[in-house]
């Protein structure tokens, strides 16, 4: 080893600066929701319904009055089931002649507006009167409960059934408000649970010693840290009033025949699957099926997304 190796100085270590990137709580559930890949596919699926309600009947407009007689009794078949295949009415025809893709495309604007109103009503109702009873207690949350208890003794189909006929009269607009009064108590029972315990963190007494009023705490504090499970029952609401309206107007007592939604054309194609009409029903019901499905789906990933006990 020579002399000048000997006298140079040891080389200084380098600094490595380590950026940590900060997340909130809504990037991490997006991060972890990107990772459910079902959920994913789900939340495409809605997407694509959510277009066809939006769009839909303005890129293939459905008019009652066009009707084009149908070769065979009940509707001609699919036009890829014909011989020869053509483009024509690619799910098939109902018996007035009418396009069943068309049928299909315009039922969705209605059956996901039913959805979408129902929920936002219950959801309204929910958590108003659920987070009420839970931050309050005592004799509040003992009239609101047992109001609740109350109407969950209710027979829940037979009184939809009554609204329905009676105070409905086919009208979607009414018919959403009746779901909506009639989904949200079961909500209520699951906000109220969530402020029992939220009540009682470090957070909320820290609020009251400074002064800060209940209705504050309540919808400030308190109700941000509950909407991942409110989120999550609310995408189930969804799917159960887009197959309660297809179960009521499969039996008659829902929308009025000649307004579009899935249910109603799975009603009003009854009678025609006794000649082999099978496809007026099946497209619509597979539209109502994959609908439920894909919300299911995007449910079971909000609810690992937005649990804060689930591993990053």
């Amino acid at each position: 080893m020579t002399d000048d190796a000997l006298s140079t100085p040891p080389a200084a270590p380098q600094d490595f600066e380590v950026a940590l990137e900060s997340l909130n709580q809504w990037q991490i559930a997006w991060r972890r929701f990107k990772r459910h890949r079902l959920a994913v596919i789900g939340a495409v699926i809605i997407g694509v319904m959510l277009f066809l309600a939006v769009f839909g009947p303005i890129i293939w407009p459905y008019n009652r009055l066009d009707l084009h007689p149908p070769a065979k009794a009940g509707g001609d078949p699919p036009g890829w089931l014909r011989s020869p295949p053509t483009l024509a009415a690619p799910f098939g025809t109902d018996n007035g002649g009418r396009s069943v893709f068309v049928l299909t495309v315009n039922g969705a604007r209605l059956s996901m507006l039913i959805g979408l109103g129902t929920t936002t009503i219950a959801v309204t109702i929910g958590v108003i009167v659920g987070s009420f009873a839970g931050f309050f207690g005592g004799r509040i949350d003992g009239l609101l409960m047992r109001f609740v208890d109350l109407m969950l003794t209710i027979p829940f189909l037979f009184v939809i059934l009554v609204s329905a006929r009676f105070f409905g009269a086919g009208d979607p607009i009414t018919l959403t408000i009746i779901f909506g009064l009639l989904f949200w108590p079961g909500l209520a029972r699951l906000v109220r649970a969530l402020f029992l315990s939220l009540r009682e963190q470090d957070f909320v007494h820290a609020a009251r010693a400074v002064g800060v009023s209940d209705v504050r705490i309540t919808f400030r504090h308190i109700l941000p840290n509950a909407l991942g499970p409110i989120i999550v029952s609310a995408t189930l609401l969804v799917a159960g009033a887009i197959v309660t309206e297809a179960f009521v107007s499969f039996l008659n007592f829902g929308l009025k025949a000649q307004d579009i939604s899935w249910g109603n054309a799975l009603s009003n194609s009854q009678q025609y699957q006794i000649v082999g009409n099978w496809w007026w029903a099946f497209f619509p019901g597979m539209a109502i099926a994959l609908t439920v499905v894909a919300i299911n789906f995007l449910g079971d990933g909000l609810r690992d997304a937005l649990d804060p006990r689930s591993k990053e």
